[in-house]
């Protein structure tokens, strides 16, 4: 692996598991009530296109980062619409 590629999975790896601390939070309080609807469905629509472009230029770094952040973000916004 060369460090290009290991820069950008350490990046992906900390901006992803930044949403951890938000997801459990909801989780536990069952109140998503300060988390902005708008945001996460910009922000997953951004991360879907991410994605989709990670993939069409067979970026590993890009695909994994944004499969696990897409999943942990689209969590929250579940959360937050079933707890407002």
């Amino acid at each position: 692996m060369d460090v290009i590629t290991l820069i950008g999975l350490v990046a992906g790896t900390l901006t992803t598991i930044a949403f951890l601390p938000q997801l459990t939070m909801t989780w536990k309080s069952k109140s998503a009530k300060d988390v902005s609807l708008g945001m996460f469905l910009i922000f997953c629509s951004g991360v879907a296109l991410w994605l989709i472009y990670g993939i069409l230029i067979d970026a590993l770094p890009i695909i994994l980062t944004n499969t696990a952040t897409l999943i942990l973000s689209g969590a929250i916004l579940m959360l937050k619409l079933k707890y407002g």
